[in-house]
């Protein structure tokens, strides 16, 4: 294959750095401390059993191998509501596989939330799409499955710079600038050349790059004439994009594959790039060393230092690289040593084209994208360090415009004491194929995506608002992040991320808890408003927990019994009777001075005399069920029978009513006793 060159550094912005079309290279617990203190307050009454831990008898009867739906939905709510998402993970697997068909979709949005809290983030995932094909119309669903864009970002990014054209333009290229000790601005230019040259006569009309040095004038906008560096730093083919050392004798830069008066290529014939560095003696350049990670093979190029002079960042191809072209960082070592290349990354690095970096004093990494979404062709990108590494970044904000065009806009720099900056770009309105333009920033970049979520708790039946309402903001793993309580005019607000999934739970005493999630997206300083009205509490929306228990209770509230129906003329324990039994039973072995009277009922339907023989029959076979089935000493449980005399609606002789209302009547009560 004949040898052939790369095209100008120019041209390897706008065509993907390919060479000759042979290359492809060259160059992103809802109670809180309201919990606590009831904890607190039952350890002081613990030896007079003044708390019940419900909880803890639903597991026990739970692992004794009853179950039911709503015995596995109040164990599992009673850990997602607390914060222990972990621990619900099995009893909504359980709901949900015994009991699928009959639970509200709700459960399934608990289920993938409490997935991820032990990182199971497939199954979730296969959950909540579950939950999306379920609800279809929820907003948690549809943001779920919902893309983010960055274009009304940029437009917010914008106009932070004022633009200037440069007088040392010509009609040829000039492009790469970077900052020199001299005060001087150095730059790659093919100016005095044309395309009759001989040595690019033939196939790309393009002249070669040489290096250039301009002096800053006083207004920090204007420069100088150019003067060529001097000493063998410029060859008769490439050189291009330099950074200089502190000191300033020191300088790494682009060039072809051109060391020691030898042209090399790869081994398909083609000249790829090689990042050099040279020594500055007597005002000369010499002393001129291909650096060891280049290769023929693959191209490396566009150096940039660190601000400590420690690091060495640059643009390839090499093997390992995401896309086209891929920026890395090498640690200098001393003595023409240096470290491994590692690449920067996924947050920095996409499929396509990151070249042409640029490290500011302040750490921040400016460079040059294609791949990051923009505004057409290259754009310019600014990633902030994080507190961790100097090398590790949090993501790639566009710089928006004027800076960035529909056209190529690359080799970005700035002077952050001066704000005075500068680069190139092919847009229009410029004198050549690329150019150089000044700029002076006039105001701060966003640099991290930030939003925000506030709304007002409210009492869903009468809309007042409510203040003290608590509120625990988690992330996607079911970590608590914050929590906060609602000021006097029932608001609360959050600082959030974009792109990140969020869930809020809500708790006020008195009321039914509720969950939310939410998803920011990608739009910048976006405040999600979400006001959450709060059901006022009932007896069977009672979350499990520690409940005070006092002399003449019904033990059938504290635990949440489901209500133990008798069919009419009936005294027998159905199975589902059972399971609230149980839950009485493992109370009583729980607590072994408590004592209960168990009270039964009849409705109004038959005799007086012969509901009230009814009531005594369906007492006993309580009774007996509770002594015998849980071992409980008899002396500990009594009953007594009503009969219809204690009916709890209207449901009296020759009253209308329908079968559920009868049956509301014909019930079992277990009140705590001395």
């Amino acid at each position: 294959m004949k040898n052939c060159l790369s095209i100008p550094f120019s041209v390897f912005a706008r065509k993907s750095l390919i060479i000759i079309s042979v290359l492809h290279l060259s160059f992103s617990t809802l109670y809180g401390q309201g919990f606590d203190k009831q904890l607190a307050k039952a350890n002081k009454s613990y030896d007079a059993f003044a708390y019940i831990d419900a909880r803890a008898i639903y597991l026990d009867v739970a692992q004794k191998g009853y179950s039911s739906r709503l015995l596995y939905q109040k164990l599992a709510d009673s850990f997602y509501f607390t914060a222990d998402l972990d621990k619900s993970v099995e009893w909504y697997e359980k709901l949900l596989n015994d009991y699928k068909d009959e639970v509200d979709p709700e459960y399934l949005f608990r289920y993938a939330q409490s997935l991820k809290s032990v990182e199971r983030y497939e199954e979730a995932d296969e959950i909540m799409n579950s939950f999306y094909e379920l609800t279809g119309n929820d907003k948690r669903a549809n943001l779920f499955i919902n893309k983010k864009n960055y274009l009304d970002f940029i437009e917010m990014q914008s106009g932070k710079y004022d633009l200037f054209k440069l007088n040392i333009n010509s009609k040829n290229s000039e492009y790469a600038p970077s900052f020199n000790h001299k005060n001087q601005i150095v730059f790659a230019s093919s100016r005095g050349k044309d395309s009759r040259d001989s040595k690019m006569h033939g196939w790309t009309k393009t002249p070669f790059l040489d290096l250039f040095a301009s002096t800053i004038d006083e207004d920090q906008i204007t420069l100088k004439e150019p003067e060529k560096l001097k000493g063998k730093i410029n060859t008769k083919f490439h050189e291009s994009s330099t950074t200089f050392s502190k000191d300033g004798k020191t300088v790494y830069f682009s060039r072809n594959n051109y060391t020691n008066n030898k042209l090399g290529t790869s081994k398909k014939g083609v000249v790829l790039l090689k990042i050099y560095s040279a020594t500055l003696k007597e005002g000369k350049w010499t002393d001129i060393k291909e650096l060891p990670f280049s290769s023929d093979n693959y191209s490396v190029s566009h150096p940039a230092l660190s601000p400590n002079g420690k690091k060495l960042y640059f643009a390839s191809d090499m093997p390992g690289t995401f896309g086209q072209s891929d920026l890395y960082v090498v640690d200098i070592l001393g003595n023409g040593k240096f470290g491994k290349p590692q690449n920067l990354g996924e947050k920095i690095n996409t499929e396509g084209r990151e070249t042409f970096p640029y490290v500011s004093n302040s750490g921040r990494l400016y460079f040059s994208s294609d791949g990051h979404v923009g505004l057409g062709g290259l754009d310019i990108f600014v990633a902030v360090p994080s507190a961790e590494s100097d090398t590790d970044f949090n993501g790639a904000f566009n710089v928006g415009k004027p800076v960035n065009s529909s056209k190529d806009d690359f080799t970005f720099v700035l002077n952050e004491e001066t704000k005075i900056g500068y680069f190139a770009s092919n847009r229009r309105g410029g004198k050549g194929n690329d150019d150089i333009y000044s700029f002076r920033q006039t105001e701060e970049l966003i640099t991290s995506c930030k939003q925000y979520i506030q709304g007002i708790i409210s009492d869903k039946e009468t809309n007042e608002s409510l203040p003290g309402s608590e509120i625990m903001l988690f992330d996607d793993s079911g970590n608590l992040i914050e929590q906060t309580t609602t000021n006097s005019l029932g608001q609360y607000t959050f600082d959030i991320e974009c792109e990140s999934q969020y869930s809020l739970k809500i708790s006020k005493d008195g009321y039914i808890p509720r969950d939310i999630s939410m998803a920011s997206d990608d739009t910048f300083e976006f405040t999600n408003e979400i006001s959450v009205p709060l059901d006022p509490e009932k007896k069977s929306d009672l979350l499990l927990t520690s409940v005070e228990v006092n002399i003449g209770d019904d033990l059938s509230k504290i635990l949440q019994l489901e209500p133990i129906y008798f069919s009419l003329d009936d005294s027998e324990i159905s199975p589902e009777a059972e399971v609230e039994l149980q839950k009485v039973i493992s109370a009583m072995n729980m607590y072994p001075d408590l004592k209960i009277e168990v009270r039964s009922h009849t409705d109004s339907r038959s005799s007086f005399w012969y509901n009230k023989k009814l009531s005594v029959k369906r007492m006993r076979a309580t009774v007996k069920y509770i002594v015998e089935e849980g071992e409980i000493y008899w002396r500990r449980i009594r009953g007594k029978a009503y009969g219809e005399r204690r009916l709890i609606n209207k449901c009296e002789d020759d009253v209308p009513c329908t079968e559920e209302e009868h049956q509301e009547n014909r019930r079992s009560e277990f009140i705590v006793r001395k």
